[in-house]
């Protein structure tokens, strides 16, 4: 069975069915790997929430920043859509709850080998271990009580880790840093302001994955979320976001051999913002 990693769909299920196509996809033979971000900003949230979910076991999906938004607007209570959001229709479904309840479960990382999956990025210090380790206390405290998580989920503080972060601080760093992050200082102080393409960003900072002596470096980190960084396909890194919504393509990755594959945003720059 060949693992087949996918970008951030974003709501744009017409390029996820037509790159699916382009494949030959057959869940006999693949099994696909969703980055996150599967909803927001795209024009069918719905559709594609619907679709991936009725994947089964054949789909692993890791929560990205954006289906993390439309969790808390929709669990935390306090929380509202914003002014370019693309998920009232999503809110509004008649099966909202039974799909909310399914992304709800879904983890923040995802390791399979040499692989891990997470939506952004991760800070020097944490191994793999200890990513899935922190991972995991976010998902129990997700499924215990989710309003009480996205009530205190926004912010970009604190901006260091420590292992005795305790409460609150703790899960919202780790949630950062899984699902939002692009910049970080050598010694793991990390950005959340900084979205532009490498080379861009302030003196002192840098990509994630370029801080020397990183701990996770060992194995293969997948990953979305950064749009203007585009596609990077390296031993240490697969980066897979290039900005479907944006206007630009909706790209895939054979994990087990050489297929590379992308389909074109079919509504170009017209693409909700």
């Amino acid at each position: 069975m060949s693992r087949i990693a996918i970008g951030d769909v974003q709501g744009c299920l017409h390029e996820l069915r037509d790159l699916l196509k382009k494949i030959d996809y057959s869940p006999d033979r693949h099994e696909l790997w969703f980055v996150g971000d599967l909803v927001n900003r795209g024009p069918d949230s719905l559709g594609t929430l619907r679709f991936v979910r009725s994947l089964g076991a054949g789909a692993t999906v890791v929560l990205g920043n954006h289906d993390l938004h439309l969790l808390a607007v929709a669990f935390g209570g306090t929380r509202e859509l914003r002014a370019d959001d693309t998920l009232d229709d999503l809110l509004a479904a008649p099966d909202r709850h039974v799909l909310l309840e399914w992304l709800v479960s879904r983890p923040l990382a995802v390791r399979h080998g040499g692989d891990l999956m997470v939506h952004a990025g991760l800070v020097p210090q944490w191994s793999t271990g200890d990513v899935l380790r922190l991972a995991a206390e976010v998902e129990a405290a997700l499924r215990h009580d989710p309003a009480a998580l996205f009530a205190a989920m926004y912010g970009n503080r604190p901006d260091r880790w420590s292992e005795d972060l305790q409460g609150s601080d703790r899960l919202r760093f780790v949630i950062n840093v899984l699902t939002r992050l692009r910049y970080c200082r050598d010694d793991g102080q990390i950005d959340l302001k900084m979205k532009g393409a490498p080379g861009t960003q302030e003196h002192g900072w840098r990509p994630w994955f370029e801080v020397p002596a990183r701990r996770s470096a060992s194995e293969r980190i997948i990953v979305g979320h950064w749009s203007t960084l585009g596609l990077v396909d390296r031993t240490d890194l697969l980066a897979l976001d290039t900005g479907c919504v944006w206007g630009g393509a909706l790209s895939a990755a054979d994990l087990d051999g050489p297929g590379r594959w992308s389909m074109a945003c079919a509504g170009g720059s017209a693409r909700v913002k």
